[in-house]
């Protein structure tokens, strides 16, 4: 550890949420870096709008029944306006896919070609399924890239889905490659679930710099309680989740995990042959859990006598037997067979040396297996695998292994409905389950813990880029022994401390910086739990946290407080504009937010700080919040009035104004809410030509004695 920690290349970033030290490399901040210059490339790439082409897709849609919610619709006009990058984050089972047939739509109609890509197969196919985009896996397509085929060009629009899986560096090298050729790069997934396999946490990165918009109305399950649940699934709130789950008897508990998996199959074979027609996967966190589910489950099948003869067949992963009717999993992307890893199926046909399978999207793929080995069988599958897939029914085995973004995954995959099996052996009852399932284990970048320094912020915007900034960081804690190392003792002679940043200079000259520091007032030096906006949010959280708990015991804030509080607020703004009042907005819908992000765990709050801001940039997403809020004043108002509280009442109406009067100021929400004046009990009549603030204001009944049930107190 000596040999490493004295390294040229190793560069100790300081402690993360849980304490722990954290260290990257020199070639990772390079990366990341270049992935940041890549993005900001394509941001700033303007090309063509197609705002009336959407339109026209959008009807066209509704035409043939597919119905595009509002965060859908604006999460459509987001991708085929003129960024050359847009990101979609989408809770799972929100529709992404259909929304992205609609944007092919819209793009092959202006003459663009349209590719898709995913880091697993199961996702590209899941994709290609759902929107009718041609995918591939994005390590298939930098292999073509290296061959000097299917390169991109300025026509082409490359559509990533899952895209929270994808590390720092292939997110890198794609981006790149897109800026260089001038393509549209459109970023589609949720940073909660599944985290990347290799280093970085890079669309959650570039979501934090350049915003994007986010789909939350969940579409897949059918029932409104489970649509809820997958919500606090993807918010953090698994325990929520849970209960309500076992509430409706859809939890269930065994004495040993040996016994969880005998009952799961147990049910998972009665729900089958009640319902043969329905789709279904068992699912679970390892490989050696699911060969045993796999074993089980197809005993239950032979069992009932639902499968043909068996075949020893010689796979990558040794000798199995199949037989006609078994399901069965493609393990390798193969363009021949038009097949990738994960994609399902149930063999057809099975003889000596073949195989004959129908996929699950009903095509018929007949192969040797001397040539394709690479199968097992397909009755359960690891989460990982799960991603980005849909089933009628799943069920789930959990072990102690996961954590929130398994459990987000697994418990998110079903339409109908999904059973939660575990063992007291492994969680000695429902409590140690939640805590196990909601651990977070988010990926994170060196840039998550940078100084919220608006001095080098400052420095940054005027042409001081960040691997001069990491430069400008580390050169006076090597010399100083302060800031984020205070804690870093190696036991190293002294030389090799002073050389670990030889050759690591800032291109800018140091009076540059210099100046701009001078320019800024002084903050607190003294290092966050996470860096950039996630650790000026955690920082502001914790300051207000303090402050609350001093007014929760009656007594006023303390100066001291109060400064921390400004000083926390001065510095978020100077990374984020407007970002202390879009998170003060946040955390007063979810006020159990400020805690969270308080102790260190601040994903959550950026996400509702970042829905805040975009809410505030996208006239659609006004609007939504503007009639959810009108209609609440609404129900108020009747209340009131029916209890004869018409102080109340007047009240409610003088709030009612207030929004009405707040159009005058917003005429892009003005535009959009017109065609929504039913929703807030306005009749379109001749009147409306006026204004429709002006209409709707004057809907609102003052004297409540005489005239009660026009307009918005509807």
């Amino acid at each position: 550890m000596r040999a490493v920690r004295g390294s040229p290349d190793l560069i100790a970033l300081g402690k993360d949420g849980r304490g722990d030290e954290r260290f990257t490399s020199r070639e990772m901040i390079e990366t990341e870096q270049r992935m940041s210059r890549a993005a900001d490339g394509l941001v700033m790439d303007r090309i063509d709008g197609l705002s009336a082409a959407t339109t026209y897709a959008i009807r066209t849609a509704e035409s043939a029944g597919l119905v595009l919610g509002a965060k859908q619709e604006s999460a459509l006009r987001h991708i085929t306006g003129e960024r050359g990058l847009s990101l979609v984050l989408g809770y799972a089972g929100t529709g992404k896919s259909a929304m992205l047939g609609v944007a092919r739509d819209v793009w092959e109609s202006a003459g663009l070609n349209v590719r898709g890509a995913a880091l697993a197969g199961i996702a590209a196919e899941g994709l290609e399924n759902g929107s009718g985009i041609a995918s591939r896996t994005i390590a298939s397509m930098e292999h073509s890239w290296a061959q000097g085929r299917d390169l991109l060009t300025v026509r082409d629009v490359l559509v990533i889905d899952e895209a929270g899986m994808v590390g720092t560096r292939q997110m890198e090298r794609v981006l790149s490659h897109a800026a260089e050729a001038g393509a549209k790069v459109v970023l589609v997934g949720d940073p909660q679930q599944l985290q990347s396999i290799e280093a970085g946490a890079a669309f959650r990165a570039i979501h934090e710099r350049h915003g994007g918009v986010e789909i939350t109305q969940v579409r897949r399950q059918h029932e409104g309680w489970q649509q809820s649940a997958t919500r606090h699934l993807a918010t953090g709130r698994t325990g929520e989740a849970i209960a309500a789950y076992a509430d409706k008897g859809m939890v269930h508990q065994a004495e040993t995990r040996e016994d969880a998996r005998r009952e799961l199959v147990k049910r998972w074979d009665r729900e089958r042959q009640a319902d043969p027609d329905a789709s279904r996967i068992i699912l679970t966190h390892t490989n050696a859990e699911v060969r045993d589910l796999n074993e089980s489950a197809r005993a239950a099948m032979r069992n009932a006598g639902e499968l043909g003869e068996e075949r020893q067949v010689k796979t990558e992963r040794g000798d199995r037997q199949f037989a006609p009717g078994d399901r069965i999993m493609f393990l390798r992307n193969e363009r021949s067979l038009e097949v990738k890893n994960g994609t399902l199926g149930t063999i057809e046909k099975v003889s000596e040396g073949h195989m004959s399978v129908r996929t699950d999207d009903g095509r018929s793929v007949a192969f040797d297996t001397k040539d394709y080995r690479d199968l097992d069988h397909g009755y359960a599958a690891t989460i990982h695998k799960a991603q980005g897939m849909t089933v009628d029914r799943a069920h789930v085995l959990a072990t102690p292994g996961m954590d929130r973004h398994g459990a987000y995954v697994a418990m998110s995959r079903h339409r109908e409905g999904m059973a939660l099996h575990y063992g007291r052996d492994d969680f000695r009852d429902q409590s140690r389950l939640v805590r196990t399932l909601s651990r977070e284990r988010g990926k994170d970048m060196a840039t998550d813990y940078r100084q919220a320094d608006p001095a080098k912020e400052y420095a940054e915007r005027r042409g001081i880029t960040f691997g001069e900034r990491v430069a400008e960081i580390v050169r006076p804690i090597v010399e100083k022994a302060r800031g984020i190392f205070d804690n870093f003792r190696p036991t190293i002679p002294p030389q090799q401390e002073r050389d670990i940043f030889a050759g690591f200079q800032p291109k800018a000259e140091p009076l540059a910086q210099e100046r701009a520091a001078q320019r800024q007032p002084e903050y607190d030096t003294q290092p966050l739990r996470a860096g950039g906006v996630r650790g000026a949010v955690e920082r502001y959280a914790k300051a207000l946290d303090a402050i609350q708990q001093t007014r929760a015991q009656g007594l006023d804030a303390m100066p001291h407080q109060n400064e921390a509080f400004d000083r926390a607020r001065d510095a978020l703004d100077a990374i984020r504009p407007e970002g202390s009042s879009n998170l003060s907005s946040a955390f007063r819908s979810s006020p159990e937010l400020v805690r969270e992000a308080a102790e260190g765990r601040g994903q959550a709050a950026v996400r509702a700080m970042q829905l805040e801001t975009e809410i505030r940039m996208d006239p659609y997403s006004r609007a939504d919040r503007f009639v959810e809020g009108g209609q609440q004043l609404q129900r108020h108002h009747a209340e009131l009035v029916r209890d004869g509280n018409f102080r109340g009442a007047k009240s409610a109406a003088h709030h009612m104004a207030g929004m009405a009067k707040s159009l005058e100021r917003d005429a892009q929400l003005e535009s959009v809410l017109g065609v929504r004046s039913r929703e807030l009990g306005l009749e379109i009549g001749p009147q409306v030509g006026r204004s429709f603030s002006h209409d709707l204001a004057s809907s609102i009944p003052f004297d409540h004695g005489r005239d009660i049930s026009r307009g918005m107190s509807r």
